[in-house]
C-alpha cells in the first residue's frame, strides 16, 4: 500500500488517494479558503486528492454550493488550491461532473434551466456539453492540476446515457450498447484532445446510482468489457471503480471486486473505493442520517493490494476525521486511528 506508484503517468508517493466527496461548502460555486487548507492537510499525509466540481454547462450543477470549474472567480480559487497542495508535496486532480437528471429540488441554481438528460438533449446540446467538458479539461491542465477525472458513475449525466432504462433515444446516441456509449466516448475523446496524451485521464464508473443502490450497468463480465471498450479506446488511462464496499465480489463465481474485474478485463490501472477501513455506515447514510462508523480491519485491503487486484485505493471519510490516517497506518500506529464521526462532514478543518 505504501510503495511508490506510477498510474496513468501520474507519479504518487504511495497507493492511497483521497476519494472525491461532494459536501456543498462552496458559496456560489467558488472554492472556500477552508477547503484549501483541508486539501493541503491531506496532501501532507501523503495522499493525492481528486475533487468533484461541475463543468460550465447551464444545467450541470445540482446546487449553488457545489464547486464550479468554470468562471474566472472559481478558476482563480482552484489555482490557489493547486498551489497549496503542491506546496505540501501532494497531487490533485479535478473530478469533472454534470449532474444530468439528478439536478432537481429547490436548491438548484437558475431554476428556469431544466435538467438535462438523454431524453432532453438535442445533438447540438450534446455538442455543447462535450465542449464544456473539453474546456474544463484544458483549464485543469492550464491551472497545473496533475490529471483529471470524469465522473461517469452514480447515475449522473454520463452514466445516464449508458443505462437503457434511462437512455431511450432512437438516434445514434441511444439504442444498442454502441449507441449508448457514443456520448461518453465522444466526451472522453474531446477531453483527451484538449490535454494531449501525457496528461492522466481517469474515469469513474459504478454499477449503483444515487437513486438505486441495487442498479446494475453490467450483469456479466462480458457486458462490462463491451461497455468499457469504446471509452478506453477514446483515451481513458485509469478507471476509478466506485462501490459501496470495495471488497465485495462483483459477479457470481469469482471473488474479484469491481476494480479487480475492470483491471483483469481491460489491463488498465484501477482505483478501488467503498467503506475502506470502516465497519458501519456508508457515505450517503453518514451524510443524510448523520451516522458515524468504527474503524475496521485493513486485512482485506492489504491482501487485495499485495496481489495487485487493483492499483490504488481511495479513502474518503477516514481522511476527513483523521488527516494523519495514511501516516498512522504506514507507521503501524493503528491504535491511534480516530473513528469516523459524521460531524467531520460538516467541518472544513
Amino acid at each position: 500500500m505504501f510503495r511508490r506508484s506510477a498510474v496513468g503517468g501520474l507519479r504518487l508517493p504511495n497507493r492511497v488517494v483521497m476519494a472525491p466527496m461532494t459536501r456543498n461548502f462552496s458559496p456560489d460555486g467558488v472554492p472556500a479558503r477552508g477547503r484549501r487548507v483541508l486539501r493541503a492537510g491531506r496532501a501532507a499525509s501523503g495522499s493525492s486528492s481528486p475533487r468533484a466540481r461541475v463543468v460550465g454547462h447551464p444545467a450541470a450543477a445540482p446546487t449553488t454550493t457545489v464547486p464550479r470549474f468554470h468562471g474566472e472567480d472559481a478558476l482563480a480559487g482552484w489555482a490557489r488550491v493547486v498551489e497549496a497542495v503542491h506546496a505540501e508535496g501532494g497531487r490533485i486532480i479535478p473530478q469533472l461532473w454534470h449532474a444530468g437528471l439528478e439536478r432537481k429540488g429547490d436548491a438548484v441554481p437558475d431554476p428556469q434551466v431544466p435538467a438535462a438528460g438523454p431524453g432532453t438533449l438535442s445533438e447540438a446540446d450534446i455538442a455543447e456539453v462535450i465542449a464544456a467538458f473539453a474546456q474544463a479539461a484544458a483549464d485543469a491542465q492550464r491551472l497545473g492540476f496533475d490529471g483529471l477525472e470524469l465522473h461517469g458513475g452514480h447515475g449522473y449525466l454520463i452514466d445516464q446515457f449508458l443505462r437503457p432504462e434511462i437512455n431511450t433515444r432512437t438516434d445514434g446516441y441511444g439504442g444498442d450498447l454502441g449507441g449508448r456509449t457514443r456520448f461518453p466516448a465522444e466526451l472522453v475523446a474531446a477531453c483527451r484532445a484538449a490535454v494531449g496524451y501525457d496528461f492522466p485521464l481517469f474515469l469513474r464508473v459504478s454499477q449503483w446510482t444515487v437513486g438505486d443502490f441495487g442498479a446494475r450497468l453490467a450483469a456479466t463480465p462480458d457486458e462490462l468489457e463491451l461497455m468499457l471498450g469504446p471509452l478506453i479506446e477514446a483515451g481513458v488511462d485509469v478507471i476509478d471503480c466506485s462501490t459501496r464496499r470495495f471488497w465485495l465480489p462483483e459477479f457470481p463465481g469469482s471473488d474479484l471486486s469491481l476494480a479487480g474485474w475492470v483491471k483483469k478485463l481491460t489491463g488498465l490501472p484501477t482505483v478501488a473505493v467503498g467503506s475502506v477501513g470502516l465497519d458501519g455506515s456508508e457515505f450517503l447514510s453518514a451524510l443524510i442520517e448523520g451516522k458515524g462508523a468504527v474503524n475496521g480491519s485493513l486485512d482485506r485491503l492489504v491482501a487485495c493490494m499485495e496481489r495487485d487486484e487493483f492499483d490504488l485505493v481511495a479513502v474518503g471519510r477516514l481522511l476527513l476525521s483523521d488527516p494523519e490516517w495514511v501516516a498512522k497506518v504506514r507507521d503501524g500506529r493503528q491504535g491511534e486511528l480516530r473513528p469516523f464521526s459524521a460531524k467531520s462532514l460538516l467541518d472544513l478543518h
